[in-house]
């Protein structure tokens, strides 16, 4: 009987350092202990695509955030982007912030640019100052069909007219 009642507590011991274990690698992953308190800030874009929940968000290459959602504005269809930052930062209202790519075909994240107002941003405010991410597709689909029709203007021009001739 021992031996059992042994055996239930360290099976306890183990089932409870399981769980500890799986909630600190679910907080690191999550982000949430990016340097202590956080503050949750909004920024709105034409185009976020390839950013998700888990970026990361970097100012001058350190890492100082991580992106808690996308979703869409039905109002006017743009992306608005949730980021956990940490509190301590002080970014002013004009801060920049832009899609980013890391390496050629990497994943996407947050680079923001600080700005020079004298008013700072809060938790729940949202920058203004954004730029989207840049969809190489679309690039490359412009300039081909872009290419192409200004090859067919200068194949055919439009007909001038002249003065008419007159016969002496």
């Amino acid at each position: 009987m021992n031996s059992r009642k042994l055996e239930t507590v360290v099976g306890a011991f183990v089932l409870l350092g399981l769980i500890a274990f799986a909630t600190l690698a679910l907080k690191i992953g999550a982000g949430s202990f990016v340097g202590g308190d956080t503050m949750v800030v909004h920024a709105r874009f034409a185009n976020a695509a390839g950013v998700n929940p888990g970026s990361q968000v970097v100012i001058s290459g350190v890492t100082v955030g991580r992106v808690d959602a996308v979703r869409l504005n039905p109002a006017d269809f743009s992306a608005v982007v949730d980021m956990r930052l940490r509190k301590d930062l002080k970014l002013s209202t004009d801060s920049m912030v832009s899609v980013k790519t890391s390496g050629l075909i990497g994943d996407k994240f947050l680079a923001i640019r600080p700005g020079a107002d004298d008013e700072l941003i809060a938790a729940g405010d949202t920058f203004t100052e954004t730029e989207s991410t840049v969809d190489i597709e679309s690039l490359i689909s412009r300039f081909a069909f872009g290419s192409v029709q200004k090859s067919d203007e200068t194949a055919a021009p439009a007909p001038t007219s002249s003065p008419a001739k007159t016969s002496p």
